[in-house]
């Protein structure tokens, strides 16, 4: 069953990446990205490509959080697009799903060559 997707992420996706984001990051960095998450377009990436560039491992199907997305997903519901910052080939820094680490991974399970819907913003945002 193919994934559908809302067009924007829930506004309750940007507090949980900056929470995410708060490990990594000082608070005027953290406003910064979401500041530019919020702005960035909404793009397409693999799910399978998602994976590779954060160097996450694929949770498994009995996590809590994968298992509710895919029931989600068998229900026909939506999913909200991932927020991601761009990691750095330079200097080995992988990509960040600053939220929607297990939507991705529910997705990989339909399909690991699914379509997602992603806000992908750059570390330090440009123009900061």
């Amino acid at each position: 069953m193919p994934v559908k997707w809302l067009d924007e992420p829930e506004e309750h996706d940007y507090p949980a990446a900056a929470s995410y984001l708060a490990l990594l990051a000082t608070p005027d960095e953290v406003k910064a990205i979401v500041k530019a998450l919020k702005k960035a377009p909404v793009t397409v990436q693999k799910a399978k490509d998602i994976l590779r560039a954060s160097r996450l491992d694929l949770l498994e199907e009995t996590n809590a959080h994968v298992r509710s997305d895919l029931v989600k997903v068998h229900k026909g519901e939506r999913l909200s697009p991932i927020l991601l910052v761009r990691g750095n080939l330079t200097n080995g820094d992988a990509l960040q799903i600053a939220d929607g680490y297990h939507r991705v991974c529910a997705s990989y399970y339909t399909d690991e060559n699914t379509d997602i819907p992603v806000k992908l913003a750059d570390f330090p945002p440009k123009g900061e």
